[in-house]
């Protein structure tokens, strides 16, 4: 939990600049709403990097363990996340900027793509299996602290500075304080135990090759072996990862542009939101121990659905608890899906492909539902001037997810030690 947090801190840290700051300081330009699209093109260039990170996390988490690829994933973010810090604007250095920026936001993709799948399988493959809903929710929770603590600087500094310093130069010191959480995780993440089922696994699979069988190659195997269940994957994040972007990451952009409400006013809301977030997740975790992964994850999916028409409502009001409790609830149905996934996405592959099969479907469903979540609701409210088309786009996407999850069996009771192709349902 503390290393996903560090490393979702490091990644949600540049998606509330992109909306707040980066539109000025990297994408100048006479129209304010092309330099906030441009600024969100290059939060949606890091999940296009997430998918490339999920393949090759995934294939040598596969073939060497969790462990060590965690360690690389959270290195690589601390560094990128430090050096957007201490770059330029266009000002400075010109077009040399964005580029940079660009740059450094692949590398975050790239690190974040490996990220997921390594802790929560780390998770899910110690403990007891009965409870594995509960536990596997914990690396989950780390997403919440993140943004709970990008959100929290950014409010804080926005808040003591005048709207020019924090432009300047206050915006930075989130980024270069990442340095300091990194070494912590890092400190963590040394500390752990290879995964018991994993190393189990592989030592099965050494003696295999030792009696002449042929290696098989992690994300070929995932794709002859399981492509229902990558597809499945898929589908069941794409409503969780869209509504997410929506209530914290757009409602950014859309009140500060849109209703003329300062960036704390919206960083106040988001950072309850957050909190409550964090609480619930292990909660419904926990529930789909006892209930199912399904029937929580599809309570999740239709209260993201049809509650983001009421979160326009609310937050068209521009009134502070109004908006507050339209994050609040958001993000408790988005936390019914958010909850049991991990254990839910680890019940659908076997030991050996595991983290390339978890990561590439999580991945995959990133770049076209998170990465480019923002951008289609800036594009819909603007067009339609209304950010009830945001809506809209928010319960097509609930529709996907209850398909996708519905048509799959119940996988609570799966055993992860199994190394064979799960049955077809």
């Amino acid at each position: 939990m503390a290393g996903t947090a560090v490393e979702w801190y490091d990644f949600f840290l540049y998606g509330v600049a992109a909306a707040v700051v980066f539109p000025a300081v990297f994408f100048p330009s006479n129209d304010p709403a092309v330099g906030t699209l441009l600024a969100l093109g290059t939060f949606a260039i890091g999940f296009v990097a997430r998918p490339l990170g999920g393949l090759v996390f995934g294939h040598y988490g596969d073939k060497l363990g969790r462990k060590k690829l965690l360690v690389i994933s959270l290195v690589a973010m601390g560094i990128a996340t430090f050096a957007i810090g201490l770059l330029p604007g266009y000002a400075t250095i010109g077009i040399a900027a964005p580029l940079l920026l660009v740059v450094l936001r692949l590398v975050q993709g790239f690190a974040i793509g490996g990220e997921w799948g390594g802790a929560v399988l780390i998770v899910s493959e110690h403990g007891d299996p009965a409870r594995r809903g509960y536990w596997a929710s914990w690396p989950q929770a780390g997403v919440p602290i993140g943004q709970l603590l990008a959100n929290a600087l950014l409010f804080l500094l926005a808040a003591i500075q005048s709207e020019q310093d924090f432009q300047s130069w206050g915006w930075r010191i989130p980024f270069l304080l990442s340095a300091v959480l990194v070494l912590i995780g890092l400190y963590i993440r040394l500390s752990i135990e290879e995964s018991p089922v994993f190393r189990e696994a592989q030592a099965r699979a050494a003696e295999r090759v030792a009696a002449g069988e042929r290696e098989v190659v992690p994300i070929v195997d995932v794709f002859r072996r399981y492509p229902r269940e990558v597809f499945t994957a898929m589908g069941a994040r794409f409503a969780e990862n869209v509504c997410y972007y929506i209530f914290t990451i757009v409602i950014t952009t859309y009140m500060t542009k849109r209703l003329g409400v300062s960036s704390s006013f919206v960083l106040g809301a988001v950072l309850i939101g957050t909190a409550v977030h964090l609480v619930v997740i292990p909660v419904w975790g926990a529930l789909s121990d006892r209930f199912g992964r399904k029937p929580i994850y599809l309570l999740g999916a239709a209260g993201v659905g049809i509650w983001a028409f009421v979160f326009i409502a609310l937050i068209d009001t521009a009134n502070f608890a109004l908006t507050a409790l339209a994050v609040v609830v958001g993000l408790v149905f988005h936390a019914a899906m958010y909850g049991p996934q991990a254990a839910f996405l680890s019940e659908l592959f076997g030991t050996k492909v595991r983290y390339s099969g978890t990561s590439v479907g999580y991945q995959l469903a990133s770049v076209v539902a998170g990465g480019l979540a923002p951008i289609i609701a800036v594009a819909l409210y603007t067009s339609f001037d209304s950010g009830y088309a945001v809506s809209v786009y928010v319960a097509l996407s609930s529709l996907l997810t209850i398909l996708a999850v519905a048509s799959y069996g119940e996988t609570r009771s799966r055993d992860l030690a199994e190394d064979h192709a799960i049955a077809k349902h």
